[in-house]
């Protein structure tokens, strides 16, 4: 073999074996310090680091879903958990998880939603959707539906009621009963008619997929960090998906309703 032919050989060769190797590589994971890497440990999730006054390092963690704030002591020995305020009693803590870990989750949350089990109230080819999060034994979700009705009747909205199990001991029951009803969509508007006599009666005993339908509604509630129904999702004129906590009334309605 010639030597030049030789010289570009071993220079394929090399560069089959670097890539290889790269390929090979697992994806390297955070490095986080020794007092932090215990809490991973433990079972939290961390997230990301962010700066907090006061000499310490924060890092932005999760125990299941729920947002943990912890902070580093300056000798990188200590953890504290918990959250911090200022000297005039402002939460610090708050809006450095909100940045870090509730933001992104709730802005990534459309696709999840979709994908949710949820009873379609309204036209499927309105122009705006919405996600609610619903309990069927929450009176300020009965509140809602009948406030909503203006933009649902004229075909302006589709509220996707994802129906959740949270409040008594017979909401996963209504809840499940919802979902497995023939026409749920039909069956929820009868519960919501008769919400003031008991609505719809729950199943008991609850069927294994339908437990699992109501569990994974209860566990993308809790993922998005809404706390309270009905928790309503949507999305705002410029695209950004928002979240309304409670009933929305008079500006706040119509800013999520749209006109009608």
């Amino acid at each position: 073999m010639p030597v030049a032919r030789f010289i570009r050989f071993l220079v394929l060769l090399m560069i089959v074996a670097t890539t290889s190797a790269a390929a090979a590589t697992p994806e390297s994971k955070p490095s986080w310090p020794p007092a932090i890497q215990q809490m991973a440990d433990k079972g939290l999730t961390i997230v990301k680091a962010f700066d907090a006054p006061g000499g310490v390092q924060g890092y932005a963690a999760k125990a299941g879903h729920t947002p943990v704030a912890l902070y580093l002591t300056p000798d990188g020995k200590h953890v504290i958990v918990g959250t911090m305020l200022d000297d005039q009693g402002h939460n610090l803590t708050g809006p450095a998880l909100d940045a870090a870990i509730v933001a992104p989750q709730q802005q990534n949350a459309w696709p999840q939603l979709a994908a949710s089990n949820w009873i379609a109230d309204g036209n499927d080819n309105a122009p705006r959707t919405i996600y609610v999060f619903t309990d069927p034994n929450c009176p300020y979700c009965h509140k809602f539906y009948e406030d909503s009705r203006p933009w649902v009747r004229s075909g302006k909205v589709q509220l996707r009621q994802i129906v959740v199990g949270v409040l008594r001991p017979s909401s996963p029951g209504k809840a499940a009963a919802l979902l497995a009803a023939k026409d749920p969509s039909a069956a929820y508007r009868r519960h919501e008619k008769h919400y003031r006599t008991g609505g719809i009666k729950p199943l008991d005993p609850v069927p294994e997929a339908m437990q699992n339908q109501v569990v994974a509604n209860n566990t993308l509630m809790s993922a998005l960090s809404i706390r309270g129904t009905p928790g309503i999702v949507y999305k705002d004129a410029d695209g950004h998906i928002q979240i309304q906590q409670g009933v929305p009334q008079g500006h706040t309605l119509r800013e999520i309703m749209g006109p009608r």
